[in-house]
Formats: structure tokens, C-alpha cells, sequence
């Protein structure tokens, strides 16, 4: 695959996910919903995965027969939480996946993600620092707050509160580091857990919350991405955004 022309209608999608940007260099962005896995872990994992494709870990990038017979590969450049939903980026080759990734690494992408949360902020804006501690427990990533030496800094914005006992929040976060878990931990550690966070939140009303609406799922959305970069001797600049779940105003 060597541009994006037509990238939407040969792509074998995943269930739900959808094509939202794309550019001549065939970078684009899709809207991963949540449950969905950004690349699936073994083979059986393909049927709830962003491209029902298998995927070359070594190689970061999926592969499938077009309908020519070639082999076709898309790359993975960033990575969602199955449970997050929201703006996840691919790219038509190898090596616009390294520039863009490049990218990431000298924190030159910007990322705006929602979410709701129970708790009301104490104000309109705040600015959250804090020192995390990562671990690898079991194949599996624990982020936890102030016990650690990792710098991880976010701003926070009330987007709108509910009123009466609900005391719920839409907020926006625009995290300028990439720790593992850091918004859900963040959140978390300012009593405003992330509603259906099933490993940082407020597990009681978690469960309350779900029998009360029948929506299970982790309220967290990465909303927009934005960056420039460099291809073919050329600066290009790239937007991307999927639109916001209808559920996260629902109970508003």
C-alpha cells in the first residue's frame, strides 16, 4: 500500500472502527471504538481488533491479501487502551510510521481526550502534576500516583457538570507527557474518578452506574490529534478528530 487514495474501502475494518482523516502520504486516522483492541495480542484476537488482519508485532504493522492477491500492510503508529475510544493513527508505509513516531517521542502531538467523570473539579482549569510509579505486573501495566519518580503533567478543563446528586463532569485533558494509564491515575488521584474505570475507579458506583443506565463502559475518548512533520523533503501538517460518544452527554 503506497498512498492513502482510496485507503477507506480496501481496508478490512474492524467492527465499528471508521476511517475520519487522511492525507496524500497515506497517514490517516481511525475511530477506534471502545472494546476494541488497537492489534490483536494472538490470531484469535482478530475479530475485536482495529483491522481484522494479522498483525506483525516485530514489524508493527497488519497484513491481508487485497483483492488482487497482493499482500497489502498497514502500520500501527500509537496505541489506545481497548476500553478508550477514539483517534488512533495508521500509516501506508514504514516509513512515514518512523517519522510519525519520531514525532511522539520529542512530544511534538498534541492530544485531546474527554472524559466523564464522577466529582465536580474544584475549578474551571488546573494544571496536574505528578510523580508516577509504572509496573509490569503479569503482562499487565499498574500506574500509581505520588510514589514514584515519573514526571506526568496534564491540563484539565470542566467542559459542563450535572446538576443535583449525580455530580457527574465532562472534562477535557490535554496530557503533555505519555505515561501508561496517566489520565485514569491522574484522575483518579483527585477524586474524580473516570466512570467506568475498572482499575483505578470508584468501583461501587461503577456498578450503580451501570445498573442505573445499562451503559458499561470506561468513559474515555481521545478526541482530537494534532502535529506537523517532515516526508519527502516536505512539512505537512496533520488534524484529526472523532467526534465525542453520544453516551458521555447523556447523563449530563
Amino acid at each position: 500500500m503506497s498512498g492513502a487514495e482510496g485507503l477507506g474501502a480496501t481496508l478490512p475494518l474492524g467492527r465499528g472502527v471508521a476511517l475520519i482523516a487522511q492525507d496524500p502520504n497515506g497517514l490517516a486516522a481511525l475511530n477506534k471504538p471502545a472494546g476494541v483492541l488497537s492489534h490483536p495480542n494472538q490470531r484469535s484476537d482478530e475479530k475485536r481488533s482495529l483491522l481484522e488482519a494479522r498483525y506483525v508485532l516485530d514489524g508493527e504493522f497488519f497484513e491481508w491479501a487485497g483483492a488482487d492477491g497482493a499482500v497489502q500492510r498497514l502500520w500501527l503508529i500509537n496505541r489506545l487502551d481497548s476500553a478508550t475510544s477514539g483517534v488512533i493513527l495508521v500509516a501506508a508505509s514504514g516509513e512515514l510510521a518512523a517519522e510519525v513516531r519520531a514525532q511522539f517521542k520529542r512530544k511534538h502531538v498534541h492530544k485531546t481526550y474527554q472524559a466523564l467523570v464522577f466529582g465536580w473539579p474544584r475549578q474551571q482549569q488546573e494544571l496536574w502534576r505528578d510523580l508516577l510509579a509504572v509496573e509490569k505486573r503479569g503482562g499487565q501495566i499498574r500506574t500509581a500516583a505520588g510514589a514514584g519518580h515519573i514526571p506526568a503533567e496534564s491540563h484539565m478543563t470542566l467542559i459542563r457538570k450535572s446538576g443535583g446528586e449525580a455530580q457527574l463532569a465532562l472534562i477535557q485533558l490535554e496530557p503533555r507527557t505519555g505515561r501508561s494509564h496517566q489520565l485514569r491515575v491522574q484522575c483518579a488521584k483527585r477524586n474524580l474518578p473516570i466512570v467506568g474505570d475498572q482499575t483505578y475507579g470508584d468501583f461501587p458506583r461503577n456498578r450503580a452506574f451501570a445498573k442505573q443506565t445499562g451503559v458499561k463502559r470506561l468513559f474515555l475518548h481521545s478526541l482530537k490529534t494534532r502535529f506537523e512533520y517532515d516526508f519527502g523533503g516536505r512539512p505537512f501538517a496533520f488534524s484529526a478528530t472523532a467526534p465525542l460518544p453520544e453516551e458521555f452527554e447523556r447523563f449530563l
